[in-house]
């Protein structure tokens, strides 16, 4: 077993206080409005995105997705729009 942390009553610096910056959780969750699309890959690529997909527990789809949404950052300077599940659920709730 390791041995138990010791602490000391030295100086710890120069400190300040960190506004809270992150987001509750259920901002966390996109839901991203999506479009089924059709399309030929090369046996080679799917086979990578599944590879690497597996190895990081997640959708090999999501994976090609997101590497387009990133080429479309990149080179028209927009954001994809994303909206979290609960934002769409108050649109919904005043449409109705």
């Amino acid at each position: 077993m390791k041995d138990k942390i010791r602490y000391t009553d030295e100086p710890l610096g120069d400190l300040r206080v960190v506004k809270d910056f992150l987001p509750p959780p259920h901002e966390l969750v996109f839901e991203e409005e999506t479009v089924k699309v059709t399309i030929s890959l090369s046996r080679s690529s799917v086979d990578y995105f599944k590879q690497e997909a597996r190895r990081h527990r997640t959708a090999y789809q999501k994976m090609i997705r997101r590497l387009l949404d990133t080429y479309v950052e990149h080179y028209d300077g927009k954001t994809p729009t994303r909206r979290s599940t609960s934002t769409r659920r108050k649109r919904r709730e005043v449409e109705r």
